[in-house]
């Protein structure tokens, strides 16, 4: 709340951080104490709170694509992220030396040395450590973080890693682009598979029945396994050669086969 007017703006109430200046520029034209508003509040070039109604791209804890619009050689580059003051990306935070222009995936952060909010390019110190919890075939938001020889690794819901396999793929992404996405399949160990198209939810799970349904129909054993070539794979499951061995693998847990030789044997 906005507890008095001041030179350059309002002083609004910031309970223990005291009172907090809201500059003019960024206040509602007829903007007068006594009114609440929704501000964002962070330090200024001078380590002094200020308050603002604009929105950051991203806030702490949040993942985003920004532009490099300066280089500063003793500290870092700044990176364009809405507010009126560019955000830091230090040199000790950086994956390799950046460029002005250049747009980076980052985590934001809050340095806990200075206090300040910066932006790391080492998204994975940051990510959500704790289990995953979806669904498969759940509805989520992906921000493309790097290309991976498989496909991509996306930040799904600005928490968890995941993978989009190349071959899933009708056409190449774009590193800092954000999508809809699909959770696929939680794999026991946590990791997630992921999918643009909404149909091919739950894969792993279907291609399980697949392999059951051949391992019936051939006696219940199969020359393919966990051994064969990517294209045997493909040829015979149509599937890429590691959703074929997450599900062999979870077939296996759930002692419905054994591997024997090349190939696997049915569990009846």
């Amino acid at each position: 709340m906005a507890v008095e007017q001041a030179d350059h703006g309002l002083m609004l109430n910031g309970g223990g951080h005291g009172r907090i200046l809201a500059p003019t520029k960024y206040l509602p034209e007829d903007a007068e104490p006594g009114e609440e508003f929704d501000v964002f509040v962070y330090l200024d070039s001078e380590d002094r709170l200020i308050a603002t109604t604009e929105n950051p791209k991203a806030q702490v804890g949040e993942f985003a694509c920004l532009e490099v619009v300066g280089v500063n050689p003793r500290i870092g580059a700044f990176l364009d992220w809405g507010l009126a003051k560019d955000l830091l990306l230090p040199f000790a935070e950086q994956l390799g030396r950046v460029r002005e222009g250049q747009k980076v995936v980052v985590a934001v952060v809050l340095d806990e040395r200075s206090q300040r909010i910066i932006a790391s390019q080492r998204t994975n110190r940051h990510l959500d450590k704790s289990a995953p919890v979806y669904d498969d075939g759940q509805a989520v938001r992906l921000l493309i973080a790097e290309q991976t020889p498989l496909g991509y690794r996306a930040i799904v819901n600005n928490a968890h890693a995941g993978l989009l396999y190349a071959s899933d793929l009708s056409a190449p992404l774009r590193v800092g682009e954000t999508v809809d996405g699909f959770v696929r399949f939680l794999r026991p160990d946590g990791k997630l598979d992921l999918s643009l198209d909404g149909s091919r939810q739950g894969r792993v799970p279907d291609l399980s029945d697949d392999i059951l349904e051949a391992l019936r129909n051939s006696g219940g054993v199969l020359a393919v396994g966990d051994k064969s070539s990517p294209d045997e794979v493909r040829r015979v499951f149509g599937c890429s050669k590691k959703a074929f061995k997450s599900a062999l693998g979870a077939l296996y847990k759930e002692r419905r086969i054994v591997f024997e030789g090349t190939g696997v044997k049915l569990v009846e």
